[in-house]
């Protein structure tokens, strides 16, 4: 194994076309492993885990998407501009996931400390926690803790289960929620692409008292997307720095397949880059994560090209 201070570097290999020139460049030329510093970009950080999933009583095989993404990123088109840094994984292997959190939140904040921008890919949607926990930490590290932070969940659920013995996939948002009121400071959350029929009507009215700004999977077509911008440009005005974290289960079951839990309906690629793109123009983004696919559950490595495309769209 390749390995370069812990991080396996084997997996960004792929095709070469030197008879193309210097700039047939794909990504597996470009990564570089993380070594705590360099030129300002983006940090790939893998939460290899799905105990979330399996406490929500979901199918299994998240764990294996972070390995499965760098495979399909690695033969890419590259067409950055900034570097792209390999920062590893963290694994739950033991089914503590409170101390995979930890973990995460820590390599988070040391990403963002270096003026990096953490890229997460999960893993189950548990990775919300660890990663906002990560931002979080930064802020309050910074003294910067007063500021609001925007949390805009592209998701088919609201994930707002109250966590009682344990956390799941289910409960990040209000573990996040819940974290805010211990430390004072403001929960803002926006959960986009909500299927109805797959939140009870206990999570709508959570949603509510909690303040979520939230829109329908049916609300959310390209003919929307004038009111959709409008409706972000709302709640980013209201927020200092941002968190997008994107639940790859919000996108129609016949473009993501691979997920413990495919969609009926879906909000389609074509709604979510310009929200996406949107976002990032804000100069706001500090922070982003992908989390559910489950390469078990692909078909032809359809969803895999899906992250993979993602992934580029939030880093170009």
């Amino acid at each position: 194994m390749d390995k370069i201070n812990g991080i396996d570097m084997s997996v960004w290999q792929g095709r070469q076309d030197p008879e193309d020139g210097a700039l047939a460049l794909r990504w597996h030329d470009k990564v570089q492993p993380w070594q705590g510093r360099g030129e300002p970009g983006v940090v790939l950080l893998g939460f290899a885990c799905d105990e979330g999933v399996r406490r929500n009583k979901g199918r299994v095989g998240a764990a294996g998407a972070p390995l499965a993404v760098r495979k399909l990123l690695a033969n890419s088109a590259w067409h950055l501009d900034q570097p792209v840094y390999d920062g590893g994984d963290v694994r739950c292997e033991d089914g503590d996931l409170d101390a995979a959190h930890g973990r995460l939140a820590e390599r988070v904040a040391a990403a963002l400390e270096q003026g990096q921008f953490p890229l997460v890919l999960g893993g189950g949607h548990e990775v919300a926690f660890g990663s906002w926990s990560g931002l979080n930490r930064h802020l309050l590290q910074q003294n910067a803790g007063r500021g609001k932070v925007g949390i805009i969940n592209f998701d088919a659920h609201f994930d707002l289960r109250m966590k009682q013995e344990q956390a799941s996939s289910g409960t990040p948002f209000y573990q996040i929620a819940e974290q805010c009121a211990a430390q004072g400071t403001a929960f803002h959350y926006a959960c986009l692409g909500v299927a109805e029929t797959a939140n009870t009507a206990a999570l709508f009215a959570r949603a509510e008292a909690l303040g979520v700004w939230h829109m329908l999977d049916d609300a959310m077509t390209q003919a929307d997307l004038p009111v959709l911008l409008a409706g972000l440009d709302a709640f980013i005005a209201r927020c200092d720095h941002l968190y997008l974290t994107i639940d790859l289960d919000v996108l129609p079951a016949a473009v993501m397949p691979g997920v413990s839990a495919p969609a009926a309906r879906g909000v389609e690629l074509a709604v979510i880059e310009p929200l996406i793109a949107h976002i990032r123009a804000s100069g706001k983004l500090r922070l982003a994560d992908l989390a559910e696919y489950n390469p078990n559950l692909d078909q032809d490595n359809r969803s895999a090209r899906v992250v993979a495309r993602l992934v580029h769209q939030l880093t170009k």
